[in-house]
Formats: C-alpha cells, sequence, structure tokens
C-alpha cells in the first residue's frame, strides 16, 4: 500500500511539474512571437528615399478603409489577397503628389476587385496625381477591366507580350432560388412596397420582372457611359471605337491587336519594363528601384497637414445596416453613440458622413436618421456617397445638409419589404410536426411552421406600407421636395449618382475629397483644418490583444468555398436580417 501511494504521489508530481515545464515553454514561445511582432513593428520604421516610385499594387478587394494588419492573421492567412483600404490608397497618391522625394507612380493592378464608384475615386486621384508633372507608367501581365480603368490614365501603358486585357461592357448576373426553396419546402412570405423593390425576386421568381430587368439596364448604360468615355479620353479614342473594341472580345485577341488598336503602348516583359522605369529615374542596370507601398506611406507625414483645432471628421459608415451595438457593419446604436461623440466634441466643426451601403434594416436606419437630424443642427453634415448608397443607406443619407456621390453610384431604391420565411414544408421533409394551443387569435403570431393567415396577411402588408410611408417622408423633407414629387422617383427605383442628381436625390457629383471641400466651405474653415476619420480604428497592438478568429474564418470560407462564398454570405444575411428591410438586392452581381 505504501509503495501506491508513493507511486500515485510521484505520478501526481510528476504530471504537476510536466504541465508547469509545458505552460513555461509555451509562454517562453509566444512571447518570443510577441517580442518578433513587436520589434518588427518597432524597428521596420519606413523612411523615404531619394527618387522613389509610389509602387501602388492593387491586388484583392479594396473597401473603404481597413484595420492595421494584425500580424498573427498575416502569417496564417498569407496566401489570401488582403484587402486594401481606399482610404489609405487615396491618401498615399496625395502625399505621393506632394512629396518631392517620389517621381511617379508605378500601376501594378494584379486580381483588383473593387465597383465603379471606387475605381472612379481612385481614377480621380491619379488624374489629379499628373497634374504635378511627374509619371505614372504601367504594367500587367493580364489587364482586368476594373485594373485597365486605372491603367488607362497612365503615361505610358505595357503588357506582357503573351498577356491579356479584359474589356467587355458591364453585365449584371442576379442568382435565383425560388426552384431550391421549393424542393427545400421553404415558403417565402414577402410583403413590399415599390414596383421596382427586387430584393425579393430572387427568393420568388426564376428571372427578372420587366420592371427589374428595365431599372438594371438603365443604370448599367449609364454607368458604361462614363466608363467608356473616361476610357476613350485617355486613350484618345472615340466612344464608339470604345464600344467596338469591346465587342471583339480583347481579352481573346493577341496583343499586338491590343497595341494596334492603342488600347496599350507597348509589348514589354516585366524585366524590360522595370529597365524602362529605372530610365526614367537615371538609375543604372543594376540599381535597386527605391519604391514605397501603399502601406509604407502610412507613416509619411502629409505635408498639407496644417496645426490647427478645426477638425472635419469623416465618419464611415459601410455595410449591412442593422440593429445592435457592434462596431462591425453599420449597427445603429454603434453608429449613433458615435454620431454623438462628434456632436458633443467642440473641436469638430463639420462632419463627412461616408457611406457605401445597399441598406438593412429599416427599423435601425430609422434610429441613425435622427442621430443625423440631431448633428446637424449643430454643425454641417455633408453626405458622401460610395459604391452604394441606397435603400437604407439613401435612408440615412437623405437628410444632410449636401449629399455628393460619384455617377457610377448606386442610390435611391426607396422602398421596404419584409420577409418572412415558412419552413413548414422542410419540417414536414424530414419527418418533424408542430401543433399549438393558444389563447388568442393572434398568440403564435410569427410561427414559421405556418403560413400566414389572410387577415395576418394584410396587417402586415399595412405596416409594410406605413414604414414605406416614413421612408418617403423622410426623403421628402430631407430633399427639400414635395412628398408626391419625391414619390414619382421612389417605388424601390435604383438610380446612378448622375441619375440622382437630375431629379434631385444628389448635390453634386464627386468623391470624397469634393465632400470634404463642401463641408470645409459650410463651416467657413477655409483652408485651415485637419481631418480625422471615425470610428477610430484599432491599432497592431489592439490587434494583438484582440482575437481574429471572425477574419481567420472569413478567410478559410473564401479559400473553401471559392465563388460560393458569396452565395454562402447571402443566405448567413437572409438568416441574421431584420424581417422588415429597407434594401437593395443582396448581391448585384455585375460584372
Amino acid at each position: 500500500m505504501k509503495d501506491f501511494i508513493k507511486i500515485m504521489l510521484a505520478s501526481a508530481v510528476g504530471f504537476l511539474i510536466a504541465q508547469v515545464v509545458l505552460s513555461l515553454i509555451a509562454m517562453l514561445f509566444f512571447l518570443g512571437m510577441m517580442g518578433s511582432v513587436l520589434s518588427s513593428v518597432s524597428s521596420d520604421k519606413f523612411i523615404l528615399q531619394e527618387n522613389t516610385v509610389l509602387n501602388l499594387r492593387l491586388d484583392g478587394p479594396i473597401v473603404e478603409r481597413t484595420p492595421e494588419e494584425d500580424p498573427f492573421t498575416s502569417m496564417l492567412a498569407a496566401d489570401y489577397p488582403s484587402e486594401t483600404g481606399l482610404n489609405d490608397i487615396v491618401s498615399a497618391i496625395r502625399k505621393a503628389k506632394n512629396e518631392d522625394k517620389i517621381k511617379g507612380i508605378y500601376l501594378d493592378s494584379r486580381t483588383l476587385s473593387a465597383s465603379m464608384a471606387t475605381l472612379a475615386e481612385i481614377r480621380q486621384e491619379l488624374l489629379s496625381f499628373k497634374e504635378s508633372g511627374k509619371f505614372i507608367v504601367s504594367y500587367a501581365d493580364t489587364y482586368s477591366q476594373s485594373g485597365y480603368y486605372l491603367a488607362s490614365t497612365a503615361d505610358k501603358v505595357a503588357i506582357n507580350p503573351q498577356g491579356m486585357l479584359d474589356l467587355h461592357g458591364f453585365a449584371s448576373i442576379p442568382i435565383f432560388f425560388k426552384d431550391a426553396l421549393d424542393k427545400l419546402g421553404i415558403e417565402m412570405q414577402i410583403f413590399k412596397v415599390g414596383t421596382y423593390k427586387s430584393a425579393v425576386e430572387p427568393f420568388t421568381q426564376n428571372e427578372m420582372s420587366e420592371a427589374n430587368r428595365m431599372q438594371v439596364a438603365s443604370y448599367l448604360n449609364d454607368s458604361w457611359s462614363f466608363f467608356r468615355q473616361d476610357l476613350a479620353d485617355s486613350r484618345s479614342l472615340s466612344v464608339a471605337a470604345i464600344d467596338s473594341l469591346s465587342n471583339t472580345l480583347p481579352i481573346l485577341q493577341s496583343t499586338e491587336s491590343l497595341l494596334s488598336a492603342n488600347l496599350v503602348d507597348t509589348l514589354l516583359y516585366e524585366t524590360e519594363m522595370k529597365a524602362y522605369l529605372r530610365s526614367l529615374l537615371d538609375l543604372e542596370e543594376d540599381d535597386k528601384i527605391p519604391s514605397a507601398t501603399v502601406a509604407e506611406m502610412k507613416s509619411v507625414t502629409s505635408k498639407m497637414v496644417k496645426k490647427t483645432g478645426n477638425t472635419v471628421a469623416i465618419l464611415y459608415a459601410s455595410g449591412n445596416i442593422a440593429s445592435g451595438n457592434g462596431s462591425s457593419d453599420i449597427q445603429d446604436k454603434y453608429m449613433v453613440n458615435e454620431i454623438e461623440k462628434l456632436r458633443k466634441d467642440d473641436d469638430v466643426k463639420a462632419v463627412v458622413f461616408r457611406i457605401n451601403s445597399g441598406g438593412g434594416s429599416a427599423y435601425a436606419s430609422e434610429q441613425i436618421w435622427k442621430a443625423i437630424t440631431d448633428l446637424k443642427q449643430e454643425k454641417p453634415v455633408v453626405v458622401s456617397m460610395g459604391d452604394l448608397a441606397a435603400s437604407g443607406g439613401y435612408y440615412i443619407a437623405c437628410n444632410a445638409d449636401k449629399i455628393v456621390a460619384q455617377p457610377t453610384t448606386l442610390t435611391g431604391s426607396i422602398g421596404i419589404f419584409g420577409a418572412i420565411p415558412n419552413v413548414g414544408g422542410t419540417a414536414k421533409k424530414i419527418g418533424v410536426y408542430t401543433d399549438e394551443v393558444k389563447t388568442h387569435e393572434f398568440s403564435d403570431f410569427g410561427n414559421i411552421t405556418r403560413s400566414f393567415t389572410e387577415r395576418e396577411k394584410e396587417m402586415m402588408q399595412a405596416y409594410i406600407e406605413k414604414g414605406y410611408d416614413l421612408f418617403l417622408t423622410r426623403c421628402a423633407e430631407g430633399r427639400n421636395m414635395p412628398k408626391d414629387s419625391m414619390a414619382l422617383y421612389a417605388e424601390g427605383r435604383v438610380w446612378t449618382g448622375n441619375q440622382a442628381k437630375e431629379i434631385g436625390l444628389v448635390d453634386e457629383l464627386g468623391g470624397i475629397e469634393k465632400a470634404i471641400e463642401i463641408a470645409a466651405e459650410m463651416a467657413n474653415l477655409g483652408k485651415s483644418y485637419v481631418i480625422f476619420e471615425y470610428p477610430k480604428m484599432r491599432s497592431r497592438i489592439d490587434e494583438l490583444l484582440k482575437p481574429a478568429q471572425e477574419e481567420l474564418a472569413a478567410r478559410t470560407l473564401k479559400g473553401y468555398l471559392g465563388e460560393s462564398y458569396e452565395l454562402f454570405m447571402i443566405l448567413k444575411d437572409l438568416k441574421e436580417q431584420d424581417y422588415v428591410q429597407a434594401r437593395i438586392p443582396f448581391d448585384l452581381n455585375i460584372r
């Protein structure tokens, strides 16, 4: 028995010692990793050299803005293209324009993914950069249509002799789920107002309604008219020539034909392109080309920053509008709190409300609308629309002092809908049944295992119509327009920024810089102001201390699901949405 106790005690002590040793090893490993990361953060400070080029490498999705990169996420998900913030790209180009050490831009657009209004914002900055007299050169093995749109601004557009260039026009290819839902036994019960409110069509039809087809054709053609005009101006071609070339499917044509059509200036291999770049910088054949990336330009102080207590705040609202208190997407309680902070901050003299949203919860949109209404009573509020400011996105914009949009922004879509699934058929398919006992007629209202009764349908439709009337009222009052006139442009109709300006939904065409200028002018700031972005983004240290499971999960899902990732996210959004929605279709799928 003594020996048994000795053995047990020895085993227990050994186990405890092993646990302590393993914990110490794990701690040392973590501290080593932490030290390595912190060392790289602190020691790798970028220093701008003389005779530098801004290496504008656009690879992957472009979003409104991004937080500081989480070093651990970067290491674990290094194979996936990371997102780049539009704000960082624009800032880098502006700094490069005013920085004497930077001589030009080397544009390297790869698997670029961005919508038209975002591309237009970058393109305008590139054209502004050229006013400095500095050069822009562009090279690619393969130009996507989006990448070529930006590359066309370059003084010299080069392509690999065996490369490809895509120019095909615009197309919208929505996905419809009606038959799939029928097979699953899911009935989508739809309540809506607006002839053009097409967000529900994928769940109830197998093709576009005629009204939706007409509006999509309208905004695609209007967007294309700006796209082709920009290409024509940059490449000294006619718009007819751009249309004609688009019908030849250039991506399958030889590079020699691209050269003869004046879509590109020269055929070069990348090594030859680098040699040409050295010649522009007066470098020797083997000299390293000094370059600065968008990320590195963040640490370069702009010469345009002025020391002043006057602030123009840029408040970003990007993603789906939802009820909640989180910082992801546009959650009403969180956003209202941010707006209230700006209202109470005496240093903030004007606010640019940057919106990139296709809408979402009608209730949450109303809460944000009220906060903006309160804010504009004390200081100017100017909306800058990104790719989308439609439905709920327009709801939260409509009461601003001024609205600025890109010609290709998609906006309007003034209408709401309710979508409540009935999964009773699905339950029966798998042998699951429900029963009920209730005290009143509507005690089980919202039961998703049965269809609505006729009376419930009438009441739901009346509720939706009441919400639509409020939405219409908000827009009419915000735009100082008679309600019956606003109704002519509502009905869920989507407009481009250009079309919206013509009918009074938008005041000015331009990007975020235009909105800042208007806001500063309204606040009588002259040129004496600084710009700060809100909500505050997390720092590198914050990123280190905050788990990055969601980002890692998203990147992993993208890797496994590929093109099916967007479909997965549509279904996820549908599951998590508020039932009453003010939004455009979940996925416009414009190519």
